[in-house]
């Protein structure tokens, strides 16, 4: 950049010297803009950037006769090389934007990335930590539950076997002294207890 601005002014500074002020001629014979700056957005990784392009309209130079006495060729090159610090210039403001756009984004993200880091990752991982704890100690309190229930019904059973037992011997007991006649009980004139579940 520095190059083409300094080729741009010793080209005015050898129009300068060959004709004199032109300045005022310039200004006077130009009616529209030879150049144009479009703007348009590039879509970089989801970011927007936009970018300059330079529309260039050779048809619009209105001081072709400028210089025709003395110093013409020198006032066409002076002119060209205008343009290609113009272009330079709106190429280096496209890239000098696009770059502090994404040093922004790239800032934020490392802002977000930082936070999902050290806040939100630290905070989730406690979380289950806390979550596993109270399943284990849920696994623990079920574990020593069956272990009561199961104990229980041991003891239930054991109770159960031992009045079975009890209740045969004193039938066995009864049998052979019992000398008791009594008739045979007809099952369907017994009334049995309602059961309730």
């Amino acid at each position: 950049m520095g190059r083409v601005m300094q080729l741009a002014s010793f080209s005015l500074a050898e129009v300068t010297y060959a004709t004199g002020d032109i300045s005022y001629q310039v200004q006077e014979s130009v009616k529209t803009a030879t150049f144009k700056v479009k703007a348009k957005q590039d879509n970089v990784s989801g970011v927007l950037l936009p970018a300059f392009e330079v529309d260039r309209d050779p048809s619009g130079s209105d001081f072709n006769l400028t210089g025709l006495g003395r110093g013409g060729q020198q006032i066409q090159k002076s002119k060209e090389v205008y343009a290609k610090a113009v272009e330079t210039l709106v190429e280096l403001a496209s890239l000098q934007t696009a770059f502090t756009i994404l040093d922004e984004v790239i800032k934020a993200t490392n802002r977000r990335v930082n936070a999902i880091e050290h806040v939100v990752i630290p905070k989730l991982e406690n979380t289950i930590k806390y979550v596993m704890s109270e399943l284990d100690e849920m696994d623990r309190e079920e574990f020593f539950r069956l272990k009561k229930v199961q104990g229980k019904k041991k003891r239930d059973a054991a109770q159960a076997d031992a009045k079975r037992l009890e209740g045969l011997k004193e039938a066995a007991e009864e049998k052979p002294g019992s000398s008791d006649p009594t008739p045979a009980a007809n099952l369907l004139e017994e009334k049995d207890e309602d059961v309730i579940f």
